[in-house]
């Protein structure tokens, strides 16, 4: 598994655009997409990130060498922000 993370300041005045453009985004996933989150700071309230989670590094890479705009880019861009991608190899894991 691989997790990607962007990241972004989102102005007070755009959570709410930045919110929705997730929710109808995420009605359909993307092939290789086990989960998504959409995170919000708690001590910097402009502090936002998108979670994804992704099958395996296979998947990601197909989907980065489309040529299309990631869809978690064009949901922070809908809402004035310019996120900036971290990337993780999933070494281990564990759920209750």
């Amino acid at each position: 598994m691989v997790i990607t993370v962007l990241e972004a300041q989102v102005a007070a005045g755009q959570a709410d655009l930045l919110q929705s453009s997730y929710e109808q985004a995420v009605k359909h996933l993307d092939a290789g997409i086990v989960q998504t989150y959409l995170l919000h700071g708690v001590k910097d309230a402009e502090r936002w990130q998108i979670v994804t989670v992704w099958e395996n590094r296979a998947v990601l890479d197909a989907m980065r060498q489309s040529g299309e705009v990631p869809r978690g880019v064009q949901i922070f861009r809908a809402a004035g922000a310019e996120p900036v991608l971290s990337m993780f190899d999933v070494t281990s894991q564990a759920a209750a």
